[in-house]
């Protein structure tokens, strides 16, 4: 099983004291996102858990779990890094303060397992393409020496982010605009011996050496863990999405950071709610179990692959 922590919420920024108590209990209860009653309990063993993928903007608040957990499990780093004002990213650490930490995380577990995300990339008049060279090119510099890939990807507006997108004149990204602004940050990355890839984006930029990336990476875990995986693709996930199938034990409307154009908030005034819903000692990320709630275990087991691992 791969772990995702996680595409709903940042866990690493926000719900580490209560992350590190479900590893320490091997167990965690996940509610459906389409059924709210409908609990799923998963095993976090070690023998079943074959790595962590953690998706996070601001992680220092479990630096001082990582050597806990890496005794136990393997993982690695999806570190979102942009350089938008509070406008956007009204609740994140300063920028060098993020660039400073995402250092920290490749000196002390290797620069593979910590990858530079640099999403969602958006046009208004104040965010325009110059601007984006510019902070792309200075994170880029700064990052040189400490991740091998960058994966970028484009604004996606949803039902969820609309309103909170409106007042910012936002510019429609086009197929033609895709490609000049890769254009722009390819030569970037090149020059800082940092890959280019994208994220669950339709448009081909092969021609540009561009490919695109694979969040959960069984390549990547195998390498990390030392062993192949047989995993497929998640069914869940877009279809130009390339990761393959992982569980996610996150919930939306959780993540605190605030940002205008987030996909997994509906309102501030949902997250404030959910939030004093929070006990860290909860099997639940949010509250405890209720009278209507229906449990029900999770099959999980390990992907690893110990034949062909063996044979090769």
């Amino acid at each position: 099983m791969i772990l995702s922590v996680s595409r709903r919420t940042d866990i690493p920024a926000f719900y580490s004291d209560w992350f590190i108590n479900r590893l320490r209990e091997e167990v965690v209860w996940v509610r459906n996102p389409m059924n709210y009653h409908s609990i799923s309990q998963i095993s976090l063993a070690p023998n079943v858990v074959d790595c962590i993928v953690f998706w996070s903007k601001n992680p220092q608040p479990m630096f001082k779990y990582l050597d806990e957990i890496e005794s136990k499990y393997k993982f690695y780093f999806q570190y979102t890094i942009n350089a938008y004002e509070k406008d956007l990213e009204p609740n994140l650490p300063s920028l060098d303060e993020r660039l400073n930490n995402f250092i920290y995380l490749a000196k002390r577990y290797g620069k593979e397992r910590v990858i530079w995300r640099y999403d969602p990339i958006i046009i208004t008049p104040k965010y325009n393409l110059e601007w984006h060279i510019k902070r792309f090119e200075y994170i880029a510099n700064k990052l040189k020496d400490y991740t091998t890939t960058c994966v970028f990807s484009f604004l996606d507006v949803y039902e969820k982010n609309k309103n909170n997108l409106l007042k910012l004149a936002i510019k429609d990204i086009t197929r033609d605009l895709m490609v000049e602004i890769s254009q722009k940050l390819k030569p970037i990355a090149d020059k800082n011996r940092i890959k280019l890839k994208t994220c669950s984006e339709d448009i081909d930029l092969i021609d540009l050496e561009i490919k695109r990336s694979c969040c959960i990476d069984p390549d990547l875990i195998s390498k990390i863990i030392n062993c192949k995986i047989k995993a497929v693709k998640d069914k869940n996930q877009r279809a130009s999405c390339g990761c393959v199938e992982s569980i996610d034990i996150g919930q939306y409307n959780t993540c605190s950071h605030g940002c205008v154009y987030c996909y997994a908030n509906y309102s501030k005034e949902s997250v404030k709610t959910n939030c004093l819903k929070h006990i860290k000692t909860s099997k639940l990320l949010l509250g405890e179990k209720e009278k209507d709630d229906k449990i029900h275990e999770r099959e999980v087991k390990s992907l690893k692959d110990l034949q062909l691992s063996f044979l090769e």
